[in-house]
């Protein structure tokens, strides 16, 4: 099957979770033998930490003009099974009146940003990617948040048919690797600044880090202002490329997840990165939200703190158990956390939507 997809960004991990998601979901779709148009509009910041040039199997068009793009847009959706429009696309109305008024099959909505797609309508912030008339005119529109989220989309934006579309993992990209002497750490932080994440991160963190100055932390990222409080024993890469994740992660004795607050508020919000340090036989410890426990157990597959008591805790546990949660979260992510699951799960809500009865199929399963 054909999909024309009009994103973000796929070329540029710089700053964004999107890149990485839809790098190992496009793989996973290619070898599942589908075809993937990928539209990007080329702006100087990803163009600036393009880290992806090309992708076997995906027709990466990138623009500089939507005026300009839209003749090519509208020839790839004319013979589109799926035609998509992402959250935060920065053409997202126009590509989404281009694409409903296209003979794509199926017409699309991925929000990858739901919560904060939500709490931006509740407040009456504009959204660049969705129109005044909401989502009632796609077919399916697919969240990365699951729990309240889906029936919010549903009361608030007009969305008649949504299905979660959660975060995955790799495998081939992120895996159990050698340690790198520069990223040894007895905690790591890999993630994009972000100030609605500060909080926790100070308590799960910042706060071990100054309670245990013997031992050493971590943080890979973009977006750090020159003002974050550091400490002699935090030590900091500006940004890393997928392609060093795996290297970052298994340099640690424990890597952290910290999730936004307008994420945490709503639930069922697993990062891509969750999975990612989870494949790579990493012991994860996580701030908690509801519907954590969906995707990996509590205790033995993943370690929640709640206070700078609980880190420091986890950060004093024997390398046995810490092994042993290292072990069960991977056992768990390739089990059902990887792209395959994910391109299999996007298979299985796009035929429904094509035909809810199930008496006909847009592709087989």
């Amino acid at each position: 099957m054909k999909f024309t997809i009009f994103g973000l960004t796929i070329s540029s991990s710089w700053g964004n979770g999107h890149a990485t998601l839809w790098r190992g979901l496009c793989r996973a779709l290619v070898k599942r033998g589908h075809q993937i148009v990928f539209f990007e509009r080329d702006t100087s910041y990803y163009a600036a930490h393009r880290d992806l040039a090309e992708l076997s199997g995906v027709q990466l068009i990138f623009y500089t003009d939507w005026t300009e793009i839209r003749p090519v847009a509208k020839r790839h959706l004319a013979d589109a099974d799926v035609g998509m429009v992402t959250s935060y696309c920065p053409d997202g109305i126009a590509a989404s009146s281009l694409l409903l008024s296209s003979t794509a099959q199926l017409k699309t909505f991925y929000d990858l940003d739901t919560p904060i797609t939500l709490e931006c309508f509740r407040s009456g912030k504009p959204l660049t990617y969705i129109g005044p008339r909401g989502l009632g005119e796609f077919d399916l529109v697919l969240s990365y948040t699951g729990g309240m989220a889906l029936k919010q989309l549903k009361t608030l934006l007009g969305a008649r048919r949504v299905v979660p579309l959660y975060g995955s993992v790799d495998p081939e990209a992120h895996r159990p690797t050698t340690p790198v002497k520069n990223y040894r750490a007895d905690l790591s932080y890999l993630g994009t600044y972000a100030e609605d994440r500060q909080a926790a991160l100070n308590t799960l963190f910042m706060e071990p880090a100054r309670r245990l100055p013997q031992q050493q932390f971590i943080i890979g990222g973009a977006l750090y202002p020159e003002k974050f409080p550091w400490t002699d024993n935090i030590f900091f890469v500006r940004h890393l490329p997928p392609a060093e994740h795996a290297s970052f992660y298994c340099s640690s004795r424990i890597t952290l997840n910290v999730t936004r607050q307008t994420m945490a508020r709503m639930g069922y919000c697993p990062s891509g990165r969750l999975f990612e340090a989870a494949a790579c036989g990493v012991p994860i410890m996580s701030d908690s939200w509801e519907g954590l426990d969906t995707f990996f157990s509590p205790g033995s597959e993943i370690i929640i703190a709640r206070k700078s008591e609980d880190a420091c805790e986890a950060l004093e546990m024997s390398p046995e158990k810490l092994a042993a949660i290292a072990h069960a979260a991977r056992e768990r992510t390739l089990a059902q956390h990887t792209a395959d699951h994910r391109a299999i799960e996007l298979e299985t809500a796009l035929n429904m939507a094509f035909s809810p009865s199930g008496k006909t199929q847009l592709m087989e399963v």
